[in-house]
């Protein structure tokens, strides 16, 4: 058993006296659903949705030399982010293979770096393996932080209703701390995967706990709902969005992942820097990330490997979800460079020798 697997959500109690069940998953309670899965995916895609982000890995770095530190050993350029910046950036193996995708956010005199749940002591060992010299310390805050996400259409409006014209002083990547109806909060401002406004919200389990209350008892006539993990999965999946351990591992480099964005081909060297310029230089890229649907009903938890018509291998599934917009069952898949084609059909094999037709999709989905 991983350390991570014993770490409780500081939330999971207030949940839990509100009257939601949790169901427990590999060694932690999870909240699959809050209202329904197809309400919840309706404010995502339509409305506005409240995520509770606390399990994501949290770490504390201090020092004089983090920021010249992250950027020396990562892929993005993060050196002289200003004061209360929030800049993604990626953890890369010798290999060039993806550690993690991790968000740093620059409090000057300290930063915080969120990570992904799965990778968090991975992230927090290969940071501290590089330091020799350098003055960067890194720290567990264990449970003192809470992060919440608010997303959708309609987050934009939803969060000038909870926080006022505060909303509109915030820069995009930028955070700011924020005073709303006697709860405090850092409030961070991004742009989501399908290109709405989406926001963080950083704060202590009591904060959150209050704001929470806030926003359920003063939605107004937003469609507004808590957000489960069964809702996100489809979501995330049918925008296109990786998570750890599942497409963010040492398996696939940033170019396969489609996040090639967060690499700054100008900045010099990092930890991987040779592998990638090649792949990028010489186009030597194989594989890279897609959406499939299945034309059957697909096991949830199985293992599906991805082949054509004659036996020829063309990939591996990575995530599966039902997908209510769609009606059937929906995934992501590395697929090679041959196969990538939308509307290109496969078939699905797990370890059963069940063969699923599948279809090659472009993601985000259209439907």
């Amino acid at each position: 058993m991983t350390e991570i697997d014993t770490k409780l959500n500081p939330l999971t109690q207030y949940f839990e006296n509100l009257g939601f069940k949790p169901e427990l998953s590999d060694n932690q309670k999870i909240f699959k659903v809050f209202s329904s899965t197809s309400d919840e995916l309706n404010s995502l895609f339509n409305g506005v949705g409240l995520r509770d982000c606390s399990n994501l890995g949290i770490l504390e770095l201090s020092g004089k030399d983090v920021l010249d530190y992250l950027h020396r050993i990562s892929t993005n350029h993060l050196k002289e982010i200003p004061k209360e910046t929030i800049e993604q950036t990626i953890f890369t193996s010798e290999k060039g293979r993806i550690i993690d995708i991790s968000t740093v956010m620059n409090f000057e005199d300290h930063q915080l770096l969120i990570c992904s749940q799965a990778n968090k002591y991975k992230v927090k060992s290969w940071i501290e393996k590089y330091v020799i010299m350098d003055d960067v310390k890194v720290n567990d805050p264990n449970g003192n932080y809470t992060l919440l996400e608010v997303l959708g259409p309609q987050a934009d409006s939803f969060m000038t209703l909870v926080c006022g014209n505060v909303i509109n002083e915030i820069e995009l990547n930028k955070f700011k701390s924020v005073r709303s109806e006697g709860i405090m909060f850092f409030l961070s401002k991004l742009r989501s995967s399908n290109g709405n406004i989406k926001f963080w919200i950083l704060t202590d389990p009591e904060n959150a706990a209050k704001l929470i209350d806030y926003m359920i008892n003063n939605k107004g006539i937003f469609d507004f709902n808590l957000i489960g993990e069964d809702a996100y999965n489809s979501f995330r999946i049918s925008q296109g969005i990786p998570i750890a351990p599942n497409e963010l591992n040492d398996q696939y480099n940033p170019h396969e992942a489609n996040a090639i964005g967060l690499v700054d081909f100008k900045k010099g060297c990092y930890i991987g820097q040779e592998v990638i310029a090649r792949l990028e230089t010489y186009d030597k890229v194989q594989k890279f990330l897609k959406g499939i649907s299945f034309n059957e009903s697909a096991d949830e938890n199985s293992h599906y490997n991805l082949f054509d018509a004659e036996e020829n291998e063309a990939g591996n599934v990575t995530s599966i979800a039902y997908s209510p917009k769609c009606g059937k069952h929906i995934g992501l898949a590395f697929i090679k460079k041959a196969f990538l084609q939308e509307g290109t059909l496969l078939f699905a094999k797990n370890g059963n020798g069940k063969n699923i037709p599948v279809t090659v999709k472009n993601i985000p989905f259209r439907k």
